[in-house]
């Protein structure tokens, strides 16, 4: 067996998940929902070549009802940014970040959420990184984020606050730091994975794709 793949465990116990600590993101949110705010941010995000990327949208209690992404979270080690996509829309300075290629986004089953993206603006993906992919390179068994940020990073998350209103008028302080440290975790694993050793130096993940112009 490669040494590099005894490095991390490959899967993770119910049981022993919740003998971990819980951790959250606790460095700066910015909750952006004006063009001020707006500017700022993708002042500071055109700058960055690695983000964690995720987003939330209010869920649906009824058969067959659906709405659209409320939130965007993209996020450095120290510093988060809630985009209100229910209030902004998909500004183009937005999806400009969400197109480039030399910034990586990363996150956890991210076609769906690139998806629902497209059915607000049309645009083409690049640089994303779809963490349940690379993770397999490193023989990892689980995918889902909870699992991954105890596996390489030691700690658990709060789930929590998944099902709440993404919607509301104002978002709750422990809905702020729940959608920041998703985004945030991605960013994290990704890092930790980086100087994590494999008898690769780096394995470059398949690209995302998705469709460029989505039905209306």
């Amino acid at each position: 067996m490669n040494k590099g793949f005894n490095t991390l465990k490959k899967c993770i116990s119910n049981d022993e998940l919740a003998e971990l600590p819980l951790s959250a993101y606790d460095g700066v949110i910015h909750v952006v929902e004006n063009p001020e705010d707006l500017e700022k941010a993708l002042a500071y995000l055109a700058k960055q070549t690695i983000l964690g990327f995720d987003t939330e949208t209010r869920p649906a209690f009824k058969k067959g009802q659906t709405f659209p992404v409320s939130l965007l979270q993209l996020s450095t080690s120290d510093q988060a940014f809630l985009f209100r996509i229910n209030k902004t829309g998909l500004p183009a300075g937005l999806i400009k970040v969400l197109a480039s290629p030399n910034i990586l986004k990363i996150g956890v089953a991210i076609r769906d959420d690139i998806k629902i993206l497209q059915k607000i603006a049309a645009f083409k993906p690049s640089g994303f990184i779809e963490l349940q992919d690379l993770v397999k390179t490193y023989g990892i068994e689980n995918f889902s984020l909870k699992k991954l940020s105890a596996i390489v990073l030691g700690f658990k998350i709060s789930k929590s606050q998944r099902l709440t209103n993404w919607d509301a008028p104002e978002l709750t302080e422990q809905q702020l730091i729940y959608g920041a440290t998703d985004a945030w975790v991605s960013c994290e694993i990704y890092k930790r994975l980086l100087v994590t050793p494999l008898e690769r130096a780096f394995i470059e993940p398949e690209p995302i794709i998705a469709d460029a112009n989505p039905a209306e």
